[in-house]
């Protein structure tokens, strides 16, 4: 049953998560508008490559009619992977090691949005719409944005990220922070910027590992790379140390102090760092959260299940997330909305459960002296 004839959607937040879920529903014949806080989809900086899982991520991308687009714009050899110690010696690599396999296709967060924005109808996205507030009106929202405007939604959605302005409409649950602490930094141009990285790199990915911390680094089909280092650390850390994160000598510093025994390669990352690095703590949401499921409001991705990111598995669980309510919402033998809530509910609480346990196995592994067996050990 089409739980939503006649139904106004609201999706907050223009991820991949929000994106897959509007365009899912129209194809269903949905009246969706997504409002995204973004001034155009151009105003920020894109991260990391995204691997794409087929029971999730690819699953949804099929189920959306979308997978020659993607099939067109994926990045062929982006799934190369390569291990190092903290001296940059390679101790795995896939392109000369037989018994493994790639299945994870790779492609840019710009070109997956973009192929996700083409395919939804003119005029699905809100942009400038930072979300405020939210108050009931008859028997639907009334959602309230940052730049004056308002709209109203039989059906609100929460699909906006780690810091989610909806989800205390749902749950007052929190979450805690997981023990790690990352800086990303970006560079552009790699091939001219930092050579040496960039021959390393080989066009795929680095993971090394040393001193119980970690630093992970990825090619984008623009010439950039972008990387990560991790490590434990107290919460405030980052707040208490007084470092500027936005001055290139103090992060210089702070890799030299933090990774004293690491190779000088590594330093080219600092040296040649393009833009602001960005400070994250790593949080997660309880593996037991609960709630009671409201009638026509829901929440997906990582405002429903913040998780670290060392399983790979955040966008493909907020795409997965996005294929399974579309079905509740339109395909279920549900007798209304609440109904159909519940069941999405349920399922996503228990699935997201099983990838945070993981996520946080992996975690505490990486940021081990055993971090490298452990590696191998998942690589065969």
């Amino acid at each position: 049953m089409n739980t939503l004839i006649n139904k106004k959607i609201a999706i907050v937040g223009g991820g991949p998560g929000g994106l897959t879920l509007a365009r899912l529903l129209q194809i269903n014949g949905a009246k969706v508008n997504v409002y995204e806080r973004d001034a155009n989809k151009n105003a920020r900086a894109q991260g990391a490559t995204l691997d794409l899982h087929e029971d999730s991520g690819l699953l949804a991308l099929q189920e959306a009619g979308l997978m020659e687009e993607f099939k067109a714009n994926y990045r062929p050899g982006a799934d190369k992977m390569r291990i190092t110690d903290k001296q940059a010696n390679i101790l795995f690599d896939d392109e000369t090691n037989s018994n493994y396999e790639r299945s994870r296709p790779e492609i840019d967060r710009g070109p997956l949005q973009q192929i996700l924005l083409d395919s939804l109808q003119p005029g699905t996205v809100i942009w400038n719409s930072h979300f405020e507030s939210l108050a009931p009106h008859n028997d639907g929202w009334k959602l309230q944005f940052k730049n004056g405007t308002s709209a109203m939604a039989d059906l609100v959605i929460a699909a906006d990220g780690a810091n989610s302005k909806l989800r205390p409409y749902i749950t007052p649950i929190k979450s805690f922070y997981s023990g790690v602490t990352a800086i990303e930094g970006a560079v552009y141009n790699s091939a001219v910027a930092s050579p040496r990285i960039h021959e390393l790199l080989n066009g795929g990915k680095i993971f090394a590992f040393g001193d119980e911390k970690t630093l992970i680094a990825s090619s984008k089909g623009d010439g950039s790379l972008v990387f990560y280092t991790s490590f434990k650390a107290d919460e405030k850390w980052g707040k208490e140390s007084g470092i500027d994160f936005t001055n290139k000598a103090d992060m210089l510093n702070l890799f030299k102090t933090n990774y004293p025994k690491w190779n000088d390669i590594w330093l080219e990352l600092f040296e040649s760092a393009s833009v602001n690095f960005v400070y994250r703590p790593l949080y997660c949401m309880p593996l037991d959260q609960t709630w009671e499921a409201l009638s026509n409001l829901t929440i997906l991705g990582d405002a429903a299940h913040l998780m670290p990111p060392f399983a790979g598995e955040g966008v493909n669980m907020a795409m997965l997330d996005a294929l399974e309510l579309s079905k509740c919402l339109t395909y279920g033998d549900f007798e209304d909305l609440h109904t159909a809530i519940v069941a999405y509910e349920q399922q996503m609480r228990k699935r997201a459960a099983e990838a945070a346990k993981d996520s946080l196995y992996a975690s505490a592994a990486l940021h081990s002296k055993d971090a490298i067996s452990f590696m191998l050990g998942v690589m065969g």
